[in-house]
């Protein structure tokens, strides 16, 4: 049989881009990464030893639990309600629901391929090379932004807690150098019209400007530079990166025991808080309708961002064709019930407009709602051990993305690198610290939500896209967990008739003013700066209609269609601004890709 690469090298120029182009789609079949697995050559292959199996399925869900309750409930729950007011919770029903069929289709990948990569490994089963190095990239992006915002926002409580045992950081040590150049910049404005800082400070929405304008002041300046930086947040990275090195089972027994007190804290705020909801403040419980309560799609999903992260230990435990998919579907259902029935009572205590604070769950008991000071002290403490154990999981996940990319020749071998005697992989656990802690200094909270969030919905799609791929794929594979399958041929295009005629004969104002390309709040605005906007949106109907079209003809299996388009869906609420960032990741990524990864992969290499 002759070498492709030499009938590559005789042919004309049209089949050479040809064979190029299905290089670039070659899959790892599901038989070979089983088989891999089997031999041991999925625990490491740059130093002797595997990973540690030492994960039941209680541990799983805890660490899904970990992961998901963190700085969404008690942080940016706050920002959501005072946007959809006490619909919210019905917004988290909504992403939980997105996120069940992603999870679903996560657990069937993770029963037929029980090895570290996540969504990456799915991938290059599914639909090949290119869209698994995609999608890595994507992953790495998603762990290590979404790491960057628990940091700053671990950094803010722990600040608080601070200065509520009378110790006072610098300014300049607690804030990143963005936000402090930004409010310099908004408070010295001011100054130079005429009013002074007290007068500044008693402006409205102007405190914490004038916080970060007292930052930027007092900073030391080393040779123009104000040395401004968040070091709490470089800290906690530090302390969570030497627990990820050291190993998983103390990993898991520390993350265990900080959800058990936060679990514990949390069922205290829905208890007590209870008996002091008024109902007055449910109504009206859509008070800006649909859009409003849509506004906080990004900080709502912010919440549940981690599930994957659960997939990424497969090799660590002790039976992963039958727990991993427990524990995803466990924890999603443990923390969807806490974050519904936490929005319900935060915005019963207080009217929703006065929920737009840093710490909703403390100030609910403060003087503005049942006026419990003590409980305030436990909030913050507990909102600090939450913030660590959503790090900790996440610190967990990276690095193992790192290392299953780098076993697939796409990295340098040494990421893969299993230490002798803690059984980590102990240079991609280093450099993911790194990549964390050293932003987590000095970059803005506000700059990396959105964007981890549009990274983790984009690696769901691809993962319920993958089902799909195999399920008319003819791989023959046991499935410990199957997917029930529902013939989507008639549901969806039912389902896409109906949203139109709803829209059509009851929100006919709302279609109209999508089309349009004027704003009517702003006609200063152009055509493009109207239509940019828009443009997420108008993709994802394209290949909703597309998609639709498969579902009719191809008769696919609804509940990965549903993930599609429902995590497509929240994709486009994330606006125009981070969709652009994204591609700019991506592009940086392919780069990469054929500068070395397609150089040195081992399926090119076998080829």
């Amino acid at each position: 049989m002759s070498n492709p690469t030499t009938r590559n090298a005789s042919s004309s120029g049209n089949a050479n881009t040809k064979i190029n182009l299905a290089t670039l789609f070659r899959r790892k079949s599901i038989e070979q990464i089983q088989a891999d697995a089997a031999a041991g050559v999925s625990d490491g292959e740059v130093s002797a030893g595997g990973l540690k199996r030492a994960l039941s399925v209680t541990d799983l869900t805890l660490l899904g639990i970990a992961a998901v309750i963190g700085a969404g409930i008690f942080s940016t729950i706050g920002n959501a309600a005072a946007s959809g007011g006490p619909a919210v919770s019905m917004l988290f029903v909504f992403t939980a629901i997105a996120c069940a069929f992603a999870v679903l289709c996560y657990a069937e990948f993770a029963s037929m391929i029980p090895v570290a990569g996540s969504a990456y490994t799915y991938a290059y089963a599914s639909f090949g090379e290119l869209a698994a190095w995609i999608i890595g990239w994507s992953l790495l992006m998603e762990y290590a932004i979404g790491n960057i915002a628990v940091a700053i926002s671990w950094s803010d409580y722990f600040t608080t807690l601070l200065t509520g045992y009378g110790i006072n950081l610098p300014e300049y040590l607690t804030m990143d150098f963005l936000t402090a150049s930004r409010g310099y910049e908004k408070v010295n404005a001011l100054l130079q019209g005429g009013d002074n800082l007290d007068q500044v400070r008693a402006m409205d929405g102007m405190g914490s400007a004038v916080v970060a304008y007292l930052a930027w002041t007092k900073a030391p300046v080393i040779d123009g530079w104000h040395f401004v930086c968040d070091f709490p947040a470089l800290l906690i990275v530090f302390i969570i990166t030497v627990l990820v090195y050291i190993g998983i089972r103390e990993s898991k027994t520390a993350s265990n025991a900080m959800v058990a007190l936060k679990l514990a804290v949390i069922l205290l705020v829905i208890v007590l808080g209870a008996f002091y909801i008024n109902p007055a403040n449910w109504s009206p419980f859509a008070p800006n309708g649909v859009e409003g309560v849509l506004k906080g799609v990004s900080a709502v999903f912010f919440a549940y961002i981690g599930f994957d992260a659960i997939s990424t230990t497969a090799e660590e435990c002790k039976n992963p064709q039958r727990d991993l998919p427990r524990g995803m579907i466990y924890s999603l259902i443990v923390c969807t019930i806490l974050y519904v029935l936490i929005s319900l009572v935060l915005t019963g205590m207080v009217n929703y407009k006065n929920l737009a604070v840093g710490d909703p769950m403390a100030y609910v008991f403060g003087p503005e709602g049942a006026n419990l000071s003590w409980i305030k002290g436990i909030v913050a403490i507990s909102a600090v051990i939450a913030m660590a154990t959503v790090l900790l999981v996440f610190q967990l996940g990276q690095p193992r993305i790192w290392m299953a990319m780098s076993r697939d020749g796409l990295l340098p071998k040494i990421f893969s690198s299993i230490h002798p005697r803690f059984k980590t992989p102990w240079f991609s656990t280093i450099v993911t610290g790194l990549v964390v802690a050293i932003p987590s200094l000095f970059m803005n909270l506000t700059e990396v939500t959105d964007l981890t969030s549009i990274g983790t919905l984009f690696a769901f799609i691809l993962v319920c896209g993958g089902v799909l791929m195999l399920d008319k794929s003819d791989q023959k594979i046991e499935r410990r967990f199957r997917i029930p399958y529902i013939n989507s041929r008639y549901i969806i295009p039912g389902l896409f008739i109906l949203i139109w005629l709803w829209f059509i004969f009851f929100n006919r104002e709302a279609l109209s003013s999508f089309f349009s390309l004027h704003d009517p709040s702003d006609p200063i605005l152009g055509v493009w700066d109207v239509f940019k906007h828009k443009i997420p949106f108008l993709i994802y109907l394209i290949l909703s209609f597309v998609v639709m079209v498969y579902c009719f003809t191809k008769q696919l299996s609804l509940i990965p269609v549903l993930g599609l388009l429902t995590c497509g869906y929240l994709m486009t609420e994330l606006g125009w601004i981070n969709w652009a960032r994204f591609l700019i990741w991506l592009v940086t990524g392919l780069l990469l890709y054929f500068v070395y990864g397609s150089r040195h992969s081992k399926l090119a290499r076998k080829a």
